[in-house]
């Protein structure tokens, strides 16, 4: 089963009416639709709008389901709240509905959009600048294909004309409050980007992604998900655009972060490298601490939190890992406490002892709290340890299929499994058909 996410836009209802049609007349039979609208709730018509949407869906005899954001709405990174919530409500919705896969309108507009938005500030070889990619993988669980990447706006609403069907124009589109149509309203008319040079776009990706797998597998090693430590030699030619990927990528990591360092934080650290020194320096919570054994990253002791876990339930401490409560009582976690045992460990892995003293600050740990949660209860509960796993901000809410060999290669260097792989989606990226 394929879940469509359509809106009741041209691009959305064009792709529902195509992927349909393809289906029902051309032999695609092995195929089925569901249909999901996301209320974002942010216009009054908003609901109305879902509602013509799934009218449309029944008379033509495709399932359909209504999301709605629920909740106050942030007054600043509005669009990307929405479109992390959209994702995670279309995620629900597959998984609830048994879809193999979830399908998304993105058009060669949107392409050309995304690109210059990154272009604005992001370094000249950065990744991104290959922009979106067919398929990504959201939350670990559901993986979106956007099969219509090579598609204009123009060319779906001809196709949509040509079948007497209309479409809803959402006002945000023309709101110059958001940055896309800001950027969209300086292109020239000839920015979309040709089907054949994203193609070798996202090859280039696809490639230095490899590069970058094959250099941390080589050259890294990740002790408790607490300490990276990497070959002299890959510090050494922290110019190299694959290596600093590697280097900033593990970088990320082991700080929380959900993103590589910027441009400029880059250049600082990239300065350092290069200098060829031994010493330390700090930079987006990650210690760079290079000696002779190797390059050294761990979180900086500073600026951790605390945190309490319900029985039962998960939640992500300090963007680094992510803690299930598998006890009864509620759980305090923190950092700061004595770990001895840790310390021996990270020792006995040959580790340096001033390495060890320093990133063992800022390892979690864990108590039992009295009902307040903020009381330790006596040791003598001993109360089952908690699960805790190493997040990867970088890929764990969205992960391009052009970076999926990478993810693997950082999942496991991190104690983790590998991602989910895609499923194979030849047959609607190619033959979707419009005649």
């Amino acid at each position: 089963m394929i879940l469509v996410a359509v809106s009741g836009g041209s691009d959305s209802k064009g792709l529902l009416l195509a992927l349909h049609e393809a289906i029902s007349r051309c032999g695609f039979s092995a195929f089925s639709l569901s249909a999901c609208t996301v209320d974002h709730a942010l216009r009054p018509e908003s609901a109305d709008e879902a509602h013509a949407v799934a009218a449309f869906c029944t008379g033509k005899g495709i399932p359909h389901v209504i999301r709605r954001w629920q909740g106050e709405k942030p007054a600043s990174g509005l669009q990307a709240a929405a479109r992390e919530e959209r994702y995670r409500l279309l995620a629900a919705a597959a998984e609830e509905r048994g879809a193999s896969c979830i399908v998304t309108a993105h058009t060669a507009d949107d392409q050309a959009e995304t690109i210059a938005m990154r272009q604005s500030r992001s370094q000249p070889e950065a990744p991104g600048l290959s922009g979106m990619a067919q398929a990504v993988l959201v939350d670990r669980c559901a993986w979106v294909l956007r099969p219509f990447l090579g598609l204009s706006r123009v060319d779906i609403r001809d196709y949509l004309t040509a079948r007497g069907e209309g479409w809803f124009d959402d006002p945000s589109n023309s709101n110059s409050r958001f940055e896309r149509v800001r950027v969209r309203g300086g292109l020239p008319a000839d920015a979309m980007p040709a089907v054949d040079r994203m193609a070798a776009a996202g090859e280039a990706r696809r490639r230095s992604s490899k590069r970058v797998a094959e250099l941390l597998v080589s050259n890294a090693a990740v002790f408790e998900g607490l300490v990276a430590r990497l070959d002299p030699a890959l510090a050494a030619t922290a110019g190299d655009p694959g290596c600093s990927r590697a280097i900033f990528s593990v970088a990320a990591v082991i700080g929380g972060r959900p993103y590589p360092p910027g441009r400029e934080t880059a250049a600082r650290i990239s300065a350092f490298l290069a200098s060829g020194n031994d010493g330390r320096m700090t930079a987006g919570r990650v210690v760079f601490d290079r000696r002779h054994s190797g390059l050294y990253l761990y979180r900086e002791a500073r600026g951790l939190p605390e945190l309490v876990v319900q029985p039962g339930e998960s939640a992500l401490w300090d963007c680094r890992f992510l803690v299930s409560n598998r006890g009864p009582e509620p759980i305090l976690v923190s950092a700061g406490a004595e770990k001895a045992e840790l310390r021996a460990r990270l020792i006995a892995a040959g580790l340096p002892e001033q390495v060890v003293k320093r990133a063992a600050k800022a390892a979690p740990g864990w108590s039992a709290t009295g009902p307040g949660g903020d009381e330790p209860l006596a040791a003598a509960l001993h109360l089952p340890s908690p699960g805790i796993e190493s997040s990867i901000g970088l890929y764990d809410t969205f992960l391009p299929c052009f970076d999926l060999m990478m993810a693997n290669s950082i999942a496991v260097l991190f104690g983790r499994d590998r991602y989910l792989a895609p499923p194979v989606h030849d047959v609607l990226t190619e033959k979707t058909a419009w005649a």
